[in-house]
């Protein structure tokens, strides 16, 4: 292997663009978690330190190319700050105010999409929402993992029965009213 000279790279200039191809490929073919920047910057043809300059973290790297419309690492806190026994209610009008964002539903309803039927990436995105949200937030409040799980599939079926299948009145509902509907549930599963 030759060593690199210092200095923009030849060639394209859209490094990040690559970097974010490289990045798929990765995590679909290894999954989120044996996925390494190290791996990602070898598939780019590119310096690892040039993968973090880009995109802070691993977690960052995989919202952008996986098109998510949140970020867990900011994501978490608005969740996890203020009262415990809100928290329910913090996540619910989260979750239905992102949905309600033409942008970001449409970016979530495609990844949906494409989880449902798609092997390689129903493993990607099971590993992702376990290991970097739903088992966070379990340890973080101290409970059983099962119910981040049970949480995550309320709100899961909610947003297939609004924005895919249009149930209604559920698709037509207003967000304040499904929050008073849903909070107390999903409040039960977070705290018991």
């Amino acid at each position: 292997m030759t060593a690199r000279r210092p200095g923009r790279r030849p060639g394209s200039a859209d490094t990040r663009g690559e970097i974010l191809v490289a990045a798929r490929k990765e995590f679909a073919e290894k999954g989120f978690d044996k996925a390494t920047v190290r791996g990602i910057a070898r598939q780019a043809s590119v310096d690892p330190a040039l993968v973090h300059h880009y995109f802070d973290t691993k977690v960052g790297m995989f919202v952008e190319a996986m098109r998510l419309p949140i970020n867990p690492e900011t994501f978490l806190p608005t969740i996890l700050e203020g009262p415990r026994e809100e928290i329910g209610r913090r996540l619910v009008r989260m979750i239905l105010t992102l949905f309600a964002e033409d942008a970001s539903r449409q970016s979530a309803l495609g990844l949906i999409r494409s989880v449902m039927t798609n092997e390689e990436s129903v493993g990607v995105f099971r590993e992702f929402m376990t290991n970097v949200l739903l088992y966070r937030v379990a340890d973080e409040l101290g409970v059983p993992r099962i119910r981040t799980e049970l949480a995550f599939a309320q709100m899961f079926g909610v947003i297939v029965g609004r924005h895919i299948l249009r149930l209604e009145p559920l698709a037509s509902a207003e967000v304040d009213e499904l929050v008073e509907l849903l909070a107390p549930t999903i409040q039960r599963y977070l705290t018991g």
